[in-house]
């Protein structure tokens, strides 16, 4: 959900001090929550990021463009919703999120409107298997149902679109994908984006159908990418 607000909340610090390793975590969260905006995945404050720390999630605060976010301004909650860092209102997607950190053993995540990824969800109930790098992110990608932004409903259906998976579609809505860590989820979300954007162009050519692998195929693709790059 994109929220546009005025005049940016008090930021005095409540609840405990942020650790060192918040305050790293914290710091790249904030990198990569600008990164969505440079990349053209988000516009304005629409979509948000999170990344988990022990028993503690960090997350973008609702309303705030990333730009003008500091080292002070760090948010966080534990995993029932319990503001425990900071004063300014998490994300109204926080029930997303924190659905997805206590059904999987994701470290970060990273929701977007990227708009081919959005118009892709609203065609079909399964991104067509265009290309193998579906299976980075489990294989065949999902559209998790709609419901309103910030709704336990929407957290129930993204959660059964991601059995199995560490990426989804959100009808209408976006993407969402999950990782180790930060640079993972983001270039899993990354990837997701174009993918959808090939598919949409292969499809958009008259008088041709785009070839689609099956999914054995990209299964096959899973197993090799599980010994890919750099040793170590």
């Amino acid at each position: 959900m994109a929220e546009h607000r005025g005049e940016r909340p008090d930021v005095r610090r409540r609840g405990r001090q942020a650790s060192p390793e918040e305050a790293r975590a914290w710091a790249e969260l904030v990198a990569a929550a600008r990164r969505t905006v440079a990349d053209g995945l988000v516009v304005g404050t629409s979509g948000n990021v999170s990344v988990r720390v022990g028993d503690t999630v960090l997350v973008t605060p609702s309303g705030v463009p990333y730009d003008r976010l500091a080292p002070d301004d760090v948010t966080g909650v534990d995993l029932t919703g319990r503001q425990v860092l900071g004063t300014l209102v998490p994300t109204s997607e926080l029930p997303m999120h924190l659905a997805v950190y206590r059904a999987t053993g994701a470290g970060a995540i990273v929701h977007t409107h990227a708009v081919h990824a959005t118009a892709v969800s609203t065609l079909v109930e399964e991104l067509p298997l265009v290309h193998y790098m579906a299976s980075a992110l489990g294989g065949p990608v999902r559209v998790a149902p709609y419901a309103p932004y910030g709704t336990e409903e929407l957290a129930a259906h993204t959660l059964r679109a991601l059995e199995g998976r560490s990426g989804c579609l959100l009808r209408n809505h976006g993407t969402l994908t999950h990782g180790a860590g930060l640079d993972q989820a983001y270039d899993r979300t990354a990837q997701l984006e174009w993918m959808c954007r090939l598919w949409l162009t292969a499809s958009s050519v008259p008088g041709r159908t785009p070839a689609l692998l099956t999914e054995e195929q990209v299964a096959q693709v899973g197993e090799r990418l599980r010994g890919y790059g750099q040793p170590g």
